[in-house]
């Protein structure tokens, strides 16, 4: 079995951009992809596909700003695009960040977009067969992130590089890439109501209740914030912590709690133009990690995205995509490393443990 959750995140990836799924697509697996769109945009395409020849898309999901603005869903089988399903309202709005999240279902997918119920999208192919993610139109990702929703993870002993993935070429034009093609199976019948069809453009039409657009971020992360870390920590562990600093800030902090102690305290400060780590164990401080290869990473008003990977003997620190410093473990029972607190003058957008 692949635990596919273990998948290191695409931090800041170049748009347009084609990745690997690892392992491929499974039931249970949330994608999550946070940004902002463009104030220019006409259009943002998601593809779940099978290789990068772009010949196979299992979902094409195509929001499209002409028109009053829409969502065209649809898949290509073969080179050839099925019926579009088209729901017609835009849950994005130019210049605004979002956060949308892909879930796998056994018969659909399940969108979400800012937190709120967007549309399911039945496959019409087997998931399974999908191994690439692209994204193209006018957007800017701060990440793209791969957590499995059905299960309690299995812990993971792997080398996982710290660093932001590889992105892949797109294939030269005039040159086809040999993929599996897709093969209808069972087309589930279709559960909504179709306003209309259309047949040679990408994408169809729900009868899902309108949703109006939300401003981004919610305030579904309340200050402090708490949240259980699910089995405790172990190599390979992935935690991603997204906001925005706010414009007074003086600090906050981001800690990794084990009961009453403070495994990990990373606590950056503008007034020293500092980020300080360290360790709180029965009340007391240990000694202070001060150094940075390079200048303080966070600004005062600025939007932030820091992943924190937990290795067996330290963890490794990134900030919007850059590695920030290694923290060497001083508490070793990572299990017991069961909780996140976030703290400080910072309003959060994304928290992934």
């Amino acid at each position: 079995m692949a635990f596919f959750s273990s998948q290191p995140p695409y931090m800041n990836p170049v748009i347009p951009f084609t990745g690997v799924i690892q392992g491929g697509l499974q039931e249970g697996l949330q994608v999550t992809l946070q940004g902002t769109v463009q104030s220019f945009a006409n259009r943002i395409i998601v593809n779940f596909q099978s290789g990068f020849s772009g010949n196979d898309i299992a979902f094409h999901f195509n929001p499209r700003f002409e028109e009053g603005g829409y969502v065209v869903c649809n898949t290509k089988q073969n080179g050839q695009w099925g019926p579009e399903e088209r729901k017609m309202q835009m849950p994005f709005q130019k210049g605004m960040p979002f956060e949308l999240c892909f879930l796998v279902q056994r018969s659909d997918f399940k969108v979400m977009v800012n937190k709120s119920f967007f549309v399911q999208y039945q496959h019409r192919v087997p998931y399974h067969l999908v191994d690439t993610i692209n994204v193209s139109g006018c957007v800017q990702l701060s990440f793209i992130t791969f957590q499995n929703s059905a299960a309690p993870v299995q812990p993971v002993f792997s080398t996982v590089q710290f660093s932001q993935p590889v992105q892949l070429p797109r294939t030269p034009k005039g040159r086809k890439q040999q993929t599996q093609g897709f093969h209808p199976a069972h087309q589930a019948p279709m559960a909504q109501t179709i306003i209309h069809t259309v047949h040679s453009t990408p994408g169809q039409m729900f009868s899902t209740p309108g949703i109006p657009p939300m401003a981004y971020p919610t305030p579904a992360y309340t200050m402090p914030y708490f949240t259980n870390i699910l089995n405790g920590l172990y190599p390979s562990k992935s935690i991603i912590i997204s906001g925005n600093v706010l414009p007074d800030a003086k600090r906050f902090h981001i800690n990794l709690r084990s009961g009453g102690d403070i495994a990990f305290h990373l606590n950056p400060r503008f007034n020293e133009k500092a980020v300080v780590r360290n360790t709180q164990i029965n009340n007391s401080w240990g000694p202070e990690e001060r150094s940075l290869p390079g200048r303080m990473p966070f600004s005062r008003g600025q939007s932030f995205s820091v992943w924190i990977l937990c290795e067996g003997h330290c963890f490794k620190v990134a900030v919007d995509g850059k590695h920030m410093c290694e923290y060497y473990h001083r508490l070793k029972n990572l299990p017991a490393i069961n909780t996140l607190e976030v703290a400080g003058d910072v309003q959060l957008t994304h928290v992934q443990t």
